[in-house]
């Protein structure tokens, strides 16, 4: 309850009416005077309700038994198909593979976690303590540049690098050593798949950290050197705690996304002969679900990641704010 339903609880029948009418005035008299702004707001909605809330329906697939002719067409083929309670979460639990693509895709996502995570977070300070303004613009935009290519470029690149007959291999070969086949040894593809997801995303998440540390009031520094404090002082006891309010954020999100070990990443780079290592939840469903057309399997795996996420993204929001005084809520 806020304050004003506080009062107007406490006010006589008669009085709560008419503060009540004033509010629904007020509000009235606002709408009209901003009725362009609330026009603005219909596409925004529109896209959520036909792109967020209506393929929410397809979430029944994962208790039914779904037939794709059982109707006239989409809609109706969800409606019309039985219902099966739990069954393809039974079949996804006793299954030996699913087992199997669930520690891939923890073991993936926990190497990126904890190798790439800081990364940012190094980079961003380094790039605020560079003093020359050309060398601190042209570094920004080289770091920042591999996020905008594709994850099919991207493996065109690497490939032609660390591939059977790629410049890697060739050097390894002219130093005496054996060629390594890094895109189908299960003992290299994790890492391969680590390094490359920080060779493209690490530039662009230091934005979120630069940006918070332009926050920081410029006095504390100013304050600091008067006292004789030195850089690695000024950063550890300044820029750092200014910044850990964006790094409980990030973390928080990235622990909820710890099942989304990068769908389109590992379905461009791997192949059978790293299936045991590199197959993991979103490529399992892909596979599953347009492979062997199993939409109700598939559907119940997505809706078994996104509970988890959501458990995931509270728990670590609550220890958050327990233990840090930091949350996002």
């Amino acid at each position: 309850m806020n304050e004003s339903e506080a009062v107007i609880e406490r006010m006589p029948p008669k009085q709560a009416v008419r503060r009540g009418k004033r509010n629904d005035n007020q509000f009235w008299r606002y709408f009209r005077a901003n009725y362009d702004l609330y026009l603005m707001c219909i596409p925004g909605l529109a896209f959520l309700i036909v792109y967020k809330f209506t393929p929410l329906l397809g979430l029944s697939l994962a208790f039914k038994d779904f037939n794709l002719f059982a109707g006239d067409n989409i809609i109706d083929s969800i409606v019309q198909s039985p219902w099966v309670g739990m069954k393809h979460f039974n079949r996804i639990f006793e299954d030996e593979a699913f087992l199997k693509v669930i520690g891939n895709t923890l073991i993936i996502s926990l190497y990126k976690l904890v190798f790439l995570f800081p990364v940012p977070i190094l980079v961003a300070i380094s790039l605020n303590e560079l003093r020359i303004r050309w060398m601190k613009r042209w570094v920004q935009t080289i770091v920042y540049l591999p996020h905008f290519l594709s994850w099919v470029i991207i493996f065109g690149l690497f490939y032609s690098l660390f591939g059977s007959y790629g410049m890697i291999n060739k050097l390894i070969e002219a130093l005496g050593g054996q060629s390594i086949s890094f895109f189908s040894d299960s003992s290299w593809f994790r890492s391969l798949l680590v390094f490359t997801e920080g060779w493209k995303e690490t530039g662009w998440n230091t934005i979120l950290f630069l940006a918070a540390m332009t926050a920081i009031d410029p006095q504390q520094h100013e304050a600091a050197v008067v006292d004789g404090a030195g850089r690695f002082k000024r950063i550890w006891h300044i820029t750092i705690p200014g910044i850990v309010p964006v790094i409980m954020l990030v973390l928080v999100l990235r622990l909820g996304q710890i099942l989304n070990a990068g769908f389109e990443q590992v379905l461009v780079m791997y192949n059978p002969a790293v299936y045991d290592v590199a197959d993991i939840i979103q490529t399992f469903v892909y596979r599953i679900g347009l492979g062997k057309m199993d939409f109700s399997l598939s559907t119940a795996l997505g809706l078994f990641e996104s509970v988890v996420a959501f458990i995931l993204v509270y728990s670590s929001n609550q220890l958050s704010k327990r233990y840090l005084g930091k949350s996002i809520w």
